[in-house]
């Protein structure tokens, strides 16, 4: 029977035992969230483009996420770097035992059944270091690039909150505008109708006449209805991209007026974004990552050698104790791992040609991008000029229209028809508009600039 008491000054774990987080997944859908951290304001907050994309780079979810996963990149790196490094420990340890030596099977004449109580004091460092292992060397430098690359991907993740936070942006200007042009097209309808009944209670029009111009007026009614919803909705998206309460009430400050964007070079735009793309930049740290993990498996199959010491006193009491010590050198070589060491070093190049040939397509994606963005940009630059000159045609044959059932010389069938025309112009310049300027904003991400030079693409206060 024996009591021992022991009290260890060591870490809870040493960093192979270490809980491992997962990274969190960040895709498209991530940068339509936020967290919210601030306290809605009384009245109504003006949000001007340039507060709305600060507040975005501050709170939205996908940045927010991205810097985890690079803070837990750098955590992974710390641990690989350990493996290189010393690791010592300190313990003291207080040992109080007694022995009943019959229940051991003992029985010696003149001797007592049961010793002690006897103990023992002991204070020791240890200290374990792996002197030679080009494995976790290679390791390390294959975290050490993760982690580079997962800085890389925090730069990228803001650009593309400026293209997230620009598009719901526009996305409500141009909402906006169409809920001005419903509410005028509603006032248009109006002045028909209160036209229309006129003339038919006088009995210079049919009461076809009126029906029709009612049938109009409601259904801009309706699409006036339509269209406040769906602004308030891009809204709620848009409070939901930067970080704002949703009770908050704010108005938009900019305007989205057309600015042309000319001079546009494919290739001259695809070589500048090649050079500033941070997240091609982060999938070729990567790369490497892959290629020392690539070389982590292949020098599994060589020497290691490791050192290990001990230093303490030990003795009945601290008073009485004398110093003692333990030094271990260790070299070791694997002999028979082979199924385990080719199966290390198949997944190493699967998991390297899989990283080249994702950096061989981003690449290629890239010049796609560009090339899009620039032609999205001349297209939707001639359907501004088409739909501008669309809404002036239409306005004026809405006027004629007007004036001549005014005048009487024709039924109001062609101011109907006038409205839709005008209706379905101003629809179309502002989705034109609209595209024109997400266009040049998903330029500017394209060539990775989009954090720095939106203005010069978008404007902006």
């Amino acid at each position: 029977m024996g009591l021992l008491l022991c009290l260890f000054f060591t870490p809870l774990a040493s960093p192979g035992q270490a809980v491992q987080a997962t990274p969190a997944q960040v895709n498209s859908s991530t940068y339509q969230g936020s967290i919210v951290k601030q306290a809605p304001v009384p009245g109504v907050l003006p949000l001007p483009l340039d507060q709305a994309i600060r507040m975005g780079l501050q709170y939205n979810l996908g940045l927010v996420l991205s810097g985890v996963n690079a803070g837990m990149a750098g955590a992974q790196r710390l641990q690989q770097l350990q493996a290189l490094l010393p690791t010592v420990n300190a313990s003291a340890k207080e040992a109080v035992q007694q022995t009943n030596l019959q229940a051991e099977g003992l029985k010696i004449p003149g001797f007592p059944a049961v010793i002690g109580p006897y103990g023992y004091t002991d204070i020791r460092g240890s200290v374990q270091w792996s002197l030679l292992n080009l494995s976790s060397l290679d390791n390390y430098l294959a975290s050490k690039h993760n982690f580079q690359g997962s800085r890389l991907s925090i730069e990228d993740a803001r650009d593309l909150v400026v293209l997230t936070v620009g598009n719901a942006y526009l996305l409500c200007i141009a909402d906006a505008s169409r809920v001005e042009s419903a509410q005028a097209q509603v006032s248009t309808s109006k002045v028909s109708l209160d036209q229309a009944v006129a003339n038919h209670q006088a009995g210079t029009a049919p009461l076809l006449d009126e029906l029709r111009a009612r049938v109009d007026y409601q259904t801009q009614q309706q699409t006036l209805i339509t269209a406040q919803n769906q602004y308030e909705k891009d809204k709620i998206a848009l409070a939901r991209a930067i970080g704002l309460p949703l009770e908050q009430s704010f108005s938009l400050t900019d305007p989205a007026p057309f600015k042309p964007l000319d001079d546009l070079d494919p290739n001259a735009g695809v070589e500048q974004a090649l050079a500033h793309r941070r997240d091609l930049q982060a999938l070729q740290q990567q790369v490497e990552s892959a290629r020392a993990s690539r070389s982590a498996a292949t020098a599994e199959r060589y020497p290691t050698i490791a050192f290990s010491g001990d230093y303490g006193v030990i003795g009945p009491t601290l008073g009485h104790s004398h110093g003692t010590f333990d030094v271990v050198g260790t070299a070791s070589v694997p002999l028979f791992e082979e199924a385990k060491l080719r199966g290390d070093a198949r997944d190493a190049q699967a998991q390297l040609e899989q990283k080249q040939a994702q950096l061989n397509d981003l690449r290629g994606q890239i010049s796609a991008d560009v090339r899009d963005s620039i032609l999205d940009i001349q297209a939707a630059a001639k359907q501004v000029a088409v739909a501008r000159s669309n809404v002036e045609l239409a306005t004026e044959a809405l006027s004629e229209a007007q004036q001549r059932y005014a005048a009487g010389v024709d039924d109001n069938l062609a101011v109907s028809q006038a409205q839709a025309s005008m209706a379905q112009a101003d629809d179309q310049y502002v989705s034109s508009l609209y595209q024109h300027n997400v266009a040049k904003l998903s330029l500017a991400r394209a060539l990775g600039i989009a954090q720095t030079n939106y203005k010069d693409y978008v404007g902006g206060k």
